[in-house]
């Protein structure tokens, strides 16, 4: 049995059909589990409850912790610690391996233009104190519990139903509504973006692979050195649009995040913005001889997704 905890996300619905390619046995933990494979046993779950975590997680080979949690600080402070505690625990007592999809957030500032597995862990933000704390928590459970984990570090999400990704929400959705698109920071800074379906086809076979545990890998990502223009421009090619932009400079965030909550969340991450943003998976693609999807193929999928839905 392999479950995931979170299906349904960007990454839980790709990758239990991946799943498929190793166990005919998948149990999909959400709220509200939805089949993927028909073949699936669903299981409906409050990740915050210790009692049914266990019971979600209970017989499982491989568990993967692929939650995504409102983007709102409060509710990470809250709620993320519980929830790895419960599933540390639950892993613990069921003997699972433990498979964690994490972000960057904890990586230093001065790390995100040269990202690799050894960037220093040195949070200034509060998002990123959250993920930190996260880490540690997995560290003492290896080494006090004798768990064995695997952290699968992604870059920004972007790919066909990615409701979270940061190119889907900012260029395609608005383009797709005739309006201009938009670029946090400085459209002329690079920054790399890790595609869903290669995520989720990296975090299982990293799952299925014995020797990947006790490491962090960062999934596979493409390393073509695009700009925020280079991706406006991409996407108004493919959608046959004028690549119309705006700017969500600091100061516009500002002034926009006293009327919204989520743009509010987003400025104390701006120093992943206005700096080169540059990801490197050379660990993993060597170590599985896997080439990342490029930009120009993966937003004609998006574009492709969106278009078949109409």
């Amino acid at each position: 049995m392999q479950t995931i905890l979170g299906a349904g996300g960007d990454i839980g619905t790709s990758l239990a059909k991946e799943l498929k390619n190793y166990t005919e046995k998948i149990r999909l933990v959400s709220r509200n589990p939805q089949k993927v494979n028909d073949n699936d046993e669903l299981f409906v779950c409050n990740l915050l409850n210790s009692e049914q975590v266990k019971l979600a997680t209970k017989d499982s080979e491989i568990v993967y912790l692929a939650v995504g949690l409102p983007y709102d600080i409060a509710v990470w402070e809250k709620q993320w610690p519980i929830i790895m505690k419960n599933v540390i625990e639950a892993c613990v007592a069921s003997q699972s391996r433990l498979v964690f999809l994490d972000n960057v957030y904890a990586y230093a500032k001065t790390e995100i233009p040269n990202m690799t597995e050894h960037s220093q862990i040195a949070p200034t933000t509060r998002k990123g104190k959250v993920r930190a704390q996260l880490l540690e928590m997995l560290n003492k459970a290896q080494r006090e519990k004798s768990l064995k984990i695997l952290v699968g570090r992604s870059a920004d999400f972007y790919g066909p139903n990615a409701k979270n990704g940061f190119l889907n929400i900012l260029i395609h959705d608005n383009f797709k509504k005739s309006k201009s698109a938009f670029w946090q920071s400085d459209a002329n800074k690079i920054h790399n973006f890790t595609y869903t379906l290669d995520a989720a086809k990296a975090l299982a076979i990293l799952g299925n692979t014995d020797d990947a545990y006790g490491q962090v890998w960062h999934l596979p990502t493409s390393n073509e050195a695009l700009t925020g223009k280079d991706f406006v421009n991409i996407f108004a090619e493919e959608m046959n649009v004028k690549p119309k932009y705006m700017r969500l400079s600091p100061l516009l965030l500002t002034i926009i995040g006293w009327f919204s909550k989520d743009i509010e969340e987003l400025k104390e991450m701006q120093y992943q913005n206005n700096q080169n943003y540059v990801f490197d998976s050379s660990k993993f693609n060597k170590a599985f001889n896997f080439s990342p999807t490029n930009y120009h193929e993966g937003i004609r999928e998006i574009v492709k997704s969106s278009a078949s839905k109409i």
